[in-house]
């Protein structure tokens, strides 16, 4: 196994995180070396001794190092890193997501031309296997559908709302365990799911990167009652992002679903991640882990760097061919069951409006279920319907709201895996 000499931008809770495991880790680790670190501010959760520390990030790129470990975070300032990193002749590993989302295609083809290697496990599922799996273990087979929960803090949140608890309270209890940012409107938005599956879509079905835009929603929305009527028919609320492929082109998209309890992934818990492969070789499986906290970022990390020091000169990655890109389907044009939850005003006739609203689109319902006044004096209407077209959907959801009999309304889309 090389010897490595490793340089690390950033001084945050990952990168604290990585340091610690090879410092106190395992002697695997013996030949690694931290030769220095670039952070712009102290850390005073963590002390690196004698390491060499810049202020300057950049100047980690002119130290003697093979390999830079980029955790600074951010799109720009890390992309510009990570290209001085890799045209001087330096490896890259990252966690960075964002970057690789925006830039990956770039910085691949910079790692391939300087004879580099960028590796970025840690980028999707933090150290739960997915990019490497990709690229190697899955290289025989053809893959036609990637569907995960792939933001460990969203799946925190669901998790505990589907046991009682409030979106607010378990919001901060994740931002207290380091689960979620300061600012965690990434997470929640559906934003960081949706760069982790335009990655997996990108070396799965070579879809570029940065993908072209494609449907993303959070979980803002979901509600407490949203959880008692899935359970009333064996159903969950999970955060799912999906890359399906078929004749006509690419399925890509991210936003909350119901799925069934009986299935895979419907029972992670916690901050866990869960990711479904469809393939023609091995048929259905899963891989399940840990998407979140910095042990298991530093995992994902230490894979990357352990690929380097064992890979004698071939190449640890098989890297897309943007060349061959497929195109994007349509959402509007995609068919869904729906779970749809209104609020209407107590009056005679209001269900049948509903009825003919939904007619009128064609939209046929496989149950309804009409509950007593809530304390405001609205009455609750919920839909189960059968297969629709997206587009048809939400004409008519926007006949419902130019009603003035309904008050709210908001759909779920149901998600059979």
């Amino acid at each position: 196994m090389a010897k490595l000499k490793i340089g690390i931008c950033g001084w945050g809770n990952v990168a604290t995180g990585l340091y610690e495991q090879l410092v106190n880790g395992d002697e695997i680790y013996a030949d690694w070396e931290i030769c220095c670190i670039g952070a712009r501010r102290d850390n005073p959760k963590c002390n690196p001794g004698s390491t060499k520390i810049l202020r300057d990030i950049f100047e980690v790129v002119e130290e003697d190092i093979d390999v830079l470990v980029e955790l600074i975070g951010g799109v720009e300032t890390a992309k510009d890193l990570i290209t001085r990193a890799l045209c001087s002749g330096k490896h890259v590993v990252t966690a960075n997501k964002a970057v690789i989302f925006e830039h990956g295609e770039e910085l691949i083809n910079l790692a391939k031309k300087n004879n580099v290697e960028l590796l970025f496990e840690s980028a999707v599922c933090a150290g739960t296997p997915a990019i490497k799996m990709f690229s190697n273990d899955l290289t025989a087979n053809k893959i036609s559908k990637v569907a995960g929960m792939l933001n460990g803090t969203t799946n925190f949140i669901l998790s505990n709302m589907e046991e009682g608890a409030s979106y607010e309270s378990v919001l901060q209890e994740a931002q207290e365990k380091g689960y979620a940012e300061p600012d965690p409107s990434l997470d929640v938005n559906g934003t960081d799911a949706a760069h982790k599956i335009g990655i997996l879509a990108a070396l799965a079905f070579n879809s570029g990167l940065p993908t072209p835009s494609f449907y993303v929603e959070g979980i803002e929305d979901i509600q407490s009652q949203d959880f008692t009527y899935a359970n009333d028919f064996h159903l969950t609320v999970k955060h799912l992002a999906v890359a399906k492929l078929n004749d006509e082109g690419i399925e890509l998209r991210s936003h909350p679903v119901m799925l069934s309890k009986d299935s895979s992934l419907a029972g992670l818990k916690g901050v866990r991640n869960g990711i479904q492969f469809d393939t023609n070789l091995l048929g259905e499986f899963h891989v399940a882990g840990s998407g979140a906290g910095r042990e298991s970022t530093a995992s994902g990390l230490i894979s990357d760097i352990f690929a380097l020091s064992r890979s004698n000169g071939s190449s640890p990655m098989r890297y897309p061919d943007f060349s061959k890109k497929p195109n994007l389907l349509n959402f509007d044009d995609l068919v869904f069951k729906y779970y749809v939850y209104l609020e209407v005003k107590d009056e005679p006739g209001v269900l049948a409006l509903i009825s003919k609203i939904f007619a009128d689109q064609s939209i046929g319902f496989d149950k309804v279920i009409q509950k007593d006044q809530l304390g405001n004096g609205n009455v609750p209407v919920v839909i189960f319907t059968d297969p629709i077209v997206e587009n048809e959907m939400q004409t008519a959801l926007k006949d419902l709201k130019n009603n003035p009999v309904i008050l709210s309304s908001k759909i779920i889309r149901i998600e059979d895996l």
